[in-house]
């Protein structure tokens, strides 16, 4: 694999396909000079990349020029993912038209741009791991008249096309709330449809990008569930952020009300010093009760742990067991 040149968090660069873009989405701030909590707790320590699998992997997504929120989200369970041969691809690019303070991919405006060959390569990527489970998510791309929806549900047709048995979800951009872009992905036949809320109502902002609502997201995901009632819905929590368990507790409601299926809840991770500081280490045992309080309200499933993220085992959700955690 061709070694990069390392561009530090913060600074301005130019993409490989000339867009010009922040790297790790976030300029240096006042919150760069803001620690965290404290120290990262043992239970978040994880081992390095490494082993066959995970170098297969990295030379799949690497011939097929693909893009993964494994390595753009400096994703915590990467070792173990491409360990055991599974990874999220990321498409439309590696640079998000958005700029929220928790998540490390770039931001910039890619000006229209998309690759006419990434539904086949994703597609051709599907079949060399052998997945019978693959979840797709992408960048933001509000630079596009319908967010990229078209291209998406392109991927997933290719993925049938190639690997009819193989299950797909999708955990995608909020469309700017549009419906019709919402239906054309669901329409292109989903396992699951994702769509994350991250974070309680009182810190949507400044956590997420003033594009992004607590209203639009649910509202999404209302929609997704009352057009294709079979397909699963599913919805993502960070938390350590400065939450309340009250209010944590009525995001649960809020979430429920949108009749979403499934909910999964981690630990926020800060990507760099410019992003918004861990305000908590939440514990193994409080993520325990907050599965419990999430089972009590209907979820078909809560996936809840410090390591969770919402691709994260995703093919295991049904088993209701907590991924096996």
């Amino acid at each position: 694999m061709s070694s990069q040149p390392h561009i530090p968090d913060g600074s301005k660069f130019v993409s490989p396909q000339g867009t010009r873009a922040i790297k790790g989405g976030i300029k240096p701030n006042a919150n760069s000079q803001v620690p965290d909590v404290g120290h990262k707790p043992p239970w978040l320590r994880v081992k390095l990349p490494t082993g066959a699998k995970y170098e297969a992997i990295a030379n799949i997504v690497h011939t097929h020029k693909l893009n993964t929120v494994c390595m753009e989200s400096k994703c915590p369970n990467i070792a173990e993912c491409w360990g055991r041969g599974t990874a999220t691809l990321m498409l439309m690019g590696s640079v998000c038209t958005r700029a929220c303070k928790f998540c490390a991919v770039s931001t910039g405006n890619p000006n229209g741009w998309l690759d006419p060959l990434e539904p086949m390569q994703v597609a051709d990527a599907v079949a060399l791991m052998g997945l019978k489970y693959v979840v797709l998510t992408s960048v933001d791309r509000d630079d596009l008249p319908d967010g990229g929806a078209a291209h998406y549900a392109a991927c997933v047709k290719a993925i049938h096309a190639r690997s009819p048995s193989t299950a797909v979800e999708a955990l995608t951009p909020d469309f700017a709330g549009s419906h019709d872009a919402v239906a054309t992905v669901l329409d292109a036949g989903l396992a699951t449809y994702a769509q994350n809320l991250e974070t309680v109502r009182r810190l949507t902002h400044p956590v997420r990008d003033p594009r992004a609502g607590y209203e639009q997201t649910l509202d999404v995901l209302a929609f997704a569930k009352r057009h294709s009632p079979k397909t699963l819905t599913k919805t993502s929590l960070m938390l350590g952020l400065g939450e309340t368990d009250e209010e944590l507790d009525q995001t649960l409601d809020d979430i429920r009300a949108a009749n979403v299926d499934i909910v999964t809840m981690g630990q926020y991770m800060r990507p760099s010093v410019n992003h918004l500081p861990v305000e908590r280490f939440v514990t193994p045992d409080e993520f325990r009760a907050y599965r419990d309080l999430a089972l009590s309200k209907g979820f078909v499933e809560a996936v809840s742990g410090p390591l969770v993220r919402s691709s994260y085992r995703a093919e295991r959700v049904l088993e209701k067991n907590n991924l096996g955690l």
